[in-house]
């Protein structure tokens, strides 16, 4: 069976890699000549693990293939994906450009049936737009061909998006016909084979799974950040309040974790999406909203324990920021909390010191040198006022106190993530600041 990806992004990349991984023959296309070229010579645009060496093992195996041409990729194809970017616009609506002008180019060169996947997060009603648009094409080459459009939303955590494409906790399709239905059956055969479930439904209802899936989670956290705001404020523990309610099983221990805000590039862009959809469609996703400002509001819950701490002056001060991706194991730093949190530092007039293990060269096409990049978590500490954990990566889970305090000018840790144990850190002679903690605990 053959494929085409269309986008060498996060998703296009690994659901191609995935999908030789089983035996079919994938060619990703990308109009990126240098990001192609790269990839030809086994370069990642990305960081993930396990799949640089996947993608070598697949391209040796040749299953896997790198293109520029959808043209030529497509022919033989039983299904292009398209995986290509949805930006935000300025009003928060998905941005579909990137979207319809693959399926523009698809209905110019596709010479037999194809199923056309949208693989990117669309708004409800793009597969609708997409069939359009490849209608449109067919039109102007006076041809009949038959597609059909399928939507088939990616479920991939960054950090473990090998795992979850392979084990996936399910797969969701939308498709409009019996025929389109065999396609994407025959495609996903070898995870059926393992009992994972694949959930068949109408296409508008696969596009909005996707946006529904993202916002609930994404309202999970900021749930829990508004209560370890109101924690801190009563007096009580927002770790010991997590446990008592992670324990009910209608409500679990996944994403009730409290730190500094979410981020990367799902929730921010999908809730803003899903709140302008139903604005455009005459509904105010109330919830949503608030769960929106939440998280704005929790990205500068940390400066201001800095604040509290230090004064609103911090001139000639200098803190040491570990961690800067907006989540462990990937380099991504889009809607990043750790970019809002050392620019309102550096407005306060202080300077920093930051260490990251994969994501320094992403995070300078945000924060340029404005700060000081650090060849570890240690040097970050070097005459430091503070230590600001932002990132919970598991090489800071159990640091050398020891050495942090020779290092630290102030034995001050702002713990953005609740990764450290309160009262073993303060026993060392630490003050400590955690979120939905009261100090005085």
């Amino acid at each position: 069976m053959k494929i085409t990806i269309v986008g060498t992004g996060y998703v296009g990349l690994v659901t191609g890699t995935c999908f030789s991984e089983v035996g079919i023959d994938v060619t990703c296309v990308d109009i990126d000549q240098k990001k192609i070229d790269g990839l030809k010579e086994g370069i990642m645009p990305i960081y993930e693990p396990g799949l640089e060496t996947m993608v070598l093992r697949n391209v040796e195996k040749g299953r896997l293939h790198f293109s520029t041409s959808l043209k030529d990729s497509i022919q033989g194809s039983e299904a292009v994906f398209i995986a290509v970017g949805t930006p935000p616009g300025e009003d928060g609506s998905a941005d579909l450009k990137y979207v319809l002008a693959v399926a523009d180019e698809v209905g110019q060169h596709m010479n037999d049936y194809i199923v056309v996947v949208t693989k990117s997060t669309v708004p409800v009603g793009t597969a609708r737009k997409v069939k359009n648009t490849v209608n449109k094409a067919l039109e102007k080459r006076k041809s009949e061909l038959a597609f059909d459009v399928a939507s088939n939303p990616e479920f991939l955590k960054e950090g473990a998006a090998i795992q979850d494409f392979l084990k996936p906790d399910r797969i969701v399709v939308g498709v409009e016909t019996d025929r389109a239905k065999k396609i994407m059956e025959k495609l996903y055969k070898p995870f059926l084979l393992n009992g994972h479930p694949t959930i068949f439904m109408d296409v508008p209802s696969a596009e909005m799974t996707k946006y529904a899936a993202n916002s609930m989670l994404a309202t999970k956290i900021s749930f829990m950040n508004d209560i370890a705001n109101l924690c801190e404020i009563m007096g009580a523990d927002v770790n010991m309040v997590r446990r008592g309610i992670g324990s009910d099983s209608r409500i679990g221990t996944k994403f009730i974790y409290p730190g500094v805000g979410y981020g990367g590039s799902c929730f921010p862009k999908d809730v803003k999406a899903l709140i302008k959809t139903a604005e455009e469609n005459g509904y105010p996703m109330r919830v949503l909203k608030s769960v929106e400002d939440v998280n704005e509001h929790q990205k500068s819950v940390l400066v201001n324990k800095v604040k509290k701490h230090f004064g609103d002056n911090l001139t000639g001060m200098t803190f040491a920021v570990w961690g800067l991706s907006f989540k462990p194991k990937t380099d991504d730093m889009r809607e990043a909390p750790s970019i809002v949190i050392i620019n309102q530092l550096i407005e306060l007039g202080a300077e920093i010191k930051a260490f990251d293990p994969v994501a320094m060269e992403e995070a300078k096409r945000d924060l340029h040198d404005t700060i000081t990049y650090c060849k570890d978590e240690y040097e970050a500490l070097v005459d430091a006022d503070a230590l600001l954990l932002v990132t919970e990566w598991p090489e800071f889970r159990v640091p050398n106190f020891t050495v942090v305090s020779k290092l630290l000018k102030n034995k001050v840790i702002f713990d953005g993530r609740n990764i450290y144990d309160p009262a073993e850190v303060k026993e060392l002679g630490y003050v400590y600041y955690g979120i939905g903690l009261s100090q005085e605990q």
